[in-house]
């Protein structure tokens, strides 16, 4: 039989209130609640933490504080991606992030999602990976829900919510998010 964390991994209904999962977020937030209260001269401490925090990548990302997750070691960061102030991470499921893609202060990124029935969503929930390329950049206050992929070398405009798939090259803004043009060279 599955574990409750298996589960979760796999994107199926599962217990959030399994002990080892309770477990691992609570080591996730003591990491971020150590990572945020560190200062700008601390930066041995924070790559320390971030190499603690991420499943890949915590060696080279550019991170300012304040950052917050449910797990942490479900983030594969590429080379070199940025976050800016204030970021939010739901990785019940894996979040994968290309090299240099750089996010704007308040982005969020939501793996979890819960069923719309009321009497299971007081039990279970589940979750849909999120895949976001290489060299892309996420304008200030976007949202990028469960399931997305957004393609390498596109812009999301700030504030937008990406509700679907975005292919690569394209600027793409708006609530529900919309392509508006093509970046690929001609």
């Amino acid at each position: 039989m599955a574990s409750e964390r298996e589960k979760m991994l796999r994107g199926v209904l599962y217990d959030p209130l399994d002990p080892e999962l309770v477990q691992a977020r609570d080591r996730a937030r003591d990491l971020c609640q150590d990572l945020n209260a560190t200062r700008e001269g601390q930066q041995e401490e924070r790559r320390r933490i971030l190499r603690e925090l991420f499943g890949a990548g915590g060696d080279d990302v550019w991170m300012q504080p304040p950052f917050y997750c449910d797990y942490g070691t479900n983030i594969l960061l590429g080379t070199r991606c940025f976050f800016n102030f204030n970021c939010v991470v739901l990785d019940v499921c894996r979040v994968t992030i290309g090299d240099y893609t750089l996010f704007g202060p308040a982005v969020q990124i939501y793996t979890a999602t819960h069923p719309l029935d009321a009497a299971l969503r007081r039990k279970q929930e589940f979750g849909k990976p999120v895949e976001i390329g290489s060299d892309v950049w996420v304008g200030g206050g976007a949202i990028i829900c469960p399931g997305v992929r957004i393609g390498s070398r596109s812009v999301i405009g700030a504030g937008s919510v990406v509700t679907q798939d975005l292919p690569d090259d394209v600027f793409a803004a708006g609530n529900p998010c919309r392509v508006l043009r093509s970046l690929a060279a001609t």
